[in-house]
């Protein structure tokens, strides 16, 4: 390892599948070690993860980084959003953790949308309208289905706070994250005591929300990762969050993510309100806001199809009329959390090749739906698509999201934004930056544009009338209990 110009940091990206860490210098963003390590999810309705998994695979992933990750000065944890983790007093899982696609909360989120005044007056009192995905309903479905877990349960973090915590033994989260729970407040960035009250969770069992800037607590010495102790640590934040930050965002720049879920989103001043569902209100890890879309069938869903018609996935080929909706597991744009996937049109001549395509484009379609209900009305729709994830750099992804979305694409140089994104939060802590400042600074957004294509007006059209037609079918989907 050539020496660093600057102080060292840690980022970590705990995501649903692995956790990977990256030793970044702070004065120039050059990532000078890295490590993975990964997790296990279960399938089916339900998936759900030992929380203790990914405290295991951050250990690994560090040691991986050797010599470099004991130099850091600073660390920051991006992780999941809306994972519930129930710890009991001596700080272990009661159960495994409900994850962000754990669609089993969909009744709940009905019930509570309903009960405090319906998606207006959720989308303006806490940003958002709930649905599955969110931590609200996951704690409403454990209390009615599992009130043993729930009366052990002596405290409540999501998936980042789980991890900073272990590092600091402090009790902590960040705004970004809490705006992802359904019980934050986005018009008093506070917890919302009616709605704790209504699902029955004590707010003292929740973490203190930290500033952004703020230290959350230094690292202790009750375990053997290789950090110094006292080695600072940031307030963390969810992943999207934090992968704004790793692009350095600007108010009005798209994203459209694609990993095992797609996102679209852009970072705004203005407080978002959508009483649609749609767009997601949430709060970025800076002070402005994060208004998100997001769909749950994305690259695994494509990758899966793939796999069941034995093709490579960038083995698609054009000219098809077929259409298919990749909701292998439920869907949350559009809200239709007990769906399956459909495949409507198929011909005697349709190629599996036509297949793989449709896919993609089905699972693209939903994401540029909510595009233009993303970015502030002032933003400039000429600006590129910045496509990161872990599709960014398939050619099948990059020429469907070109077709049909009628815009160029920018495809950022570097990896692992996440990551970068909240090592640029712990060098904000040393230097006294912007965390988006410095991964600006760090020149991380630059790479190559890709120019528009003419959009495809009649496959969106084609997919929005099989949607349409379908809903009734897809809103009954295969749910037998």
């Amino acid at each position: 390892m050539s020496a660093a110009e600057g102080p060292l940091v840690v980022g970590v990206d705990s995501s649903t599948q692995s956790t990977k860490a990256l030793v970044v210098d702070a004065a120039t963003g050059r990532v000078v070690a890295s490590g993975q390590a990964p997790h296990s999810v279960t399938s089916g309705a339900g998936r759900e993860s030992d929380p203790r998994q990914w405290w295991d695979a951050l250990c690994e992933a560090l040691h991986r980084c050797g010599d470099a990750a004991h130099e850091a000065a600073a660390v920051s944890i991006g992780g999941q959003q809306h994972g519930l983790v129930a710890l009991d007093a001596a700080g272990e899982p009661v159960r495994p953790a409900l994850l962000w696609n754990d669609v089993r909360s969909a009744p709940q989120a009905r019930r509570l949308v309903d009960e405090l005044g319906g998606p207006k007056a959720w989308a303006e009192r806490t940003g958002s309208v709930p649905g599955a995905s969110f931590t609200v309903t996951k704690w409403a479905w454990l209390a009615e289905n599992e009130p043993e877990a729930v009366r052990a349960t002596a405290a409540v973090r999501l998936p980042h706070d789980y991890l900073t915590e272990r590092l600091t033994g402090l009790g902590t989260t960040d705004r970004g994250d809490a705006s992802g729970t359904g019980w934050w407040a986005s018009a008093t960035e506070e917890y919302d005591e009616e709605i704790l009250g209504r699902v029955g969770l004590d707010p003292s069992l929740l973490p203190r929300v930290v500033r952004p800037g703020e230290v959350a607590g230094t690292v202790r010495d009750s375990h053997d990762l290789p950090f110094s102790k006292g080695t600072l640590v940031a307030p963390g934040t969810g992943d999207n969050a934090a992968a704004a930050l790793g692009l350095g965002l600007r108010p009005g720049t798209p994203v459209l993510s694609l990993g095992t879920s797609g996102t679209v989103y852009a970072v705004s001043t203005h407080r978002p309100a959508d009483p649609s569902g749609t767009v997601a209100g949430f709060a970025d890890a800076r002070g402005d806001w994060l208004p998100l879309a997001c769909t749950l069938n994305c690259t695994l869903a494509v990758d899966r199809v793939a796999a069941l018609l034995g093709l490579d996935r960038d083995a698609v080929e054009p000219g098809t009329t077929v259409t298919l909706l990749p909701y292998l597991d439920g869907e949350r744009t559009p809200n239709l959390p007990h769906a399956s996937g459909l495949l409507h049109g198929l011909r005697h001549d349709t190629t599996a090749g036509q297949l793989l395509q449709a896919a993609y484009d089905g699972a693209v379609h939903s994401l540029l739906g909510a595009l233009d209900l993303v970015p502030d009305q002032e933003a400039d729709r000429s600006t590129p698509l910045l496509l990161i994830g872990g599709g960014a750099r398939g050619t099948a992804w990059q020429q469907t999201v070109r077709r049909l979305s009628g815009r160029p694409v920018q495809v950022p140089a570097a990896r692992e934004l996440v990551a970068l994104g909240a090592a640029a939060q712990a060098a904000g802590l040393l230097t006294g930056e912007d965390p988006a400042a410095v991964a600006r600074r760090w020149k991380t957004a630059e790479g190559p544009v890709l120019e528009a294509a003419e959009r495809d007006e009649a496959a969106l059209a084609r997919i929005a009338g099989v949607l349409s037609d379908a809903a009734p079918l897809l809103e009954r989907g295969t749910d037998t209990h």
